[in-house]
């Protein structure tokens, strides 16, 4: 019997939209986990913040994964909080490795607040949290939150070995300087590039940035245009600026040969649909108010539009 995969985007804390979810693919519960006889569910990450009922999918997730009815890989939101409270070794000049700032509290105040009476099942997940794997290659697909690097995920397994963090290397993990903050920063996050001249763009969230997320499967790009990848727009006088060669050797190239991937972390829009043939982002915005998205993945080698399967999150998620 071929084992079937469904491949579940960003949850952050859609719980009941999750349930739904699982129990339209076929998905039921017994000795309180959620199983199928002959499927598996592959978690794409981001299980947590932003939404309302983020302990119930915590619970539903390590659940399925702990019984081997699904596997998971570390979003950048599991990452985030993990760091967010890991108080920093002396001489950081900061008590937790992920600064407290305001944007930062932001992020994570609705699970803590989910958690507040709970200290001790919350201090269990992040143990759980940080030693997720970061990638998951299957014999005919791959998975990974942001963005699969293959030369950097092949150095990731050399110099570390295996596809996870260990709690001693979380101090590593966030300077900028090494190689591991790096490989983090680009399957966590994805590809970028900086806008030219220091110029710096606001997002729809408010946020002043330098940086614009890239494609990091298109063949040939000559323009910015070609590889931008994310919900706000250039600024207009860039939208078609010609990309110079230093930046074209910057994009990554993820080959139409290669297998299936499957991705998180985009803030996609509309109708599920594959990038390309072999690349599906499984985010559809699910905890504002979008799509919570499935794809059902047996043994084919090119994505069809057809195979995903969503749960609409309506208001009463809250």
């Amino acid at each position: 019997m071929n084992q079937g995969y469904d491949l579940i985007g960003d949850v952050h804390g859609c719980g009941l939209t999750l349930i739904e979810l699982l129990k339209q693919m076929g998905y039921t519960q017994k000795n309180g986990v959620y199983q199928h006889p002959k499927r598996k569910v592959v978690f794409i990450g981001d299980i947590i913040d932003r939404g309302p009922n983020i302990r119930l999918a915590c619970h539903i997730v390590r659940d399925m994964v702990d019984a081997g009815h699904a596997d998971i890989c570390m979003g950048n939101h599991e990452y985030n909080i993990v760091t967010y409270l890991t108080s920093a070794p002396a001489g950081l000049r900061q008590p937790f490795l992920r600064p407290h700032t305001a944007r930062n509290n932001f992020i994570v105040q609705q699970t803590l607040e989910q958690f507040v009476n709970h200290p001790q099942e919350f201090n269990e997940l992040l143990s759980w949290f940080t030693q997720l794997p970061l990638f998951l290659e299957y014999d005919h697909f791959r998975a990974v939150h942001a963005c699969w690097d293959s030369a950097m995920i092949q150095q990731f397994k050399e110099t570390y070995g295996g596809n996870r963090l260990k709690p001693e290397m979380l101090p590593e993990s966030v300077d900028t300087d090494s190689f591991l903050y790096q490989f983090l920063d680009r399957i966590l996050r994805g590809t970028s590039l900086r806008l030219p001249d220091g110029r710096s763009m606001t997002a729809k969230d408010g946020m002043v940035r330098q940086f614009f997320r890239t494609k990091f499967w298109e063949h040939e790009p000559q323009r910015y245009s070609d590889v931008l990848f994310q919900p706000d727009p250039l600024p207009e006088d860039l939208q078609h600026q010609l990309l110079s060669e230093k930046e074209k050797q910057k994009l990554l190239d993820y080959g139409a040969d290669e297998k299936p991937l499957f991705i998180g972390h985009y803030w996609m829009a509309g109708i599920p649909k594959p990038i390309v043939p072999n690349i599906a982002c499984i985010d559809y915005s699910a905890v504002k108010y979008g799509r919570l998205v499935a794809y059902r993945m047996d043994t084919e080698q090119h994505l069809h539009r057809g195979k995903f399967t969503w749960v609409r999150v309506e208001k009463n998620e809250r």
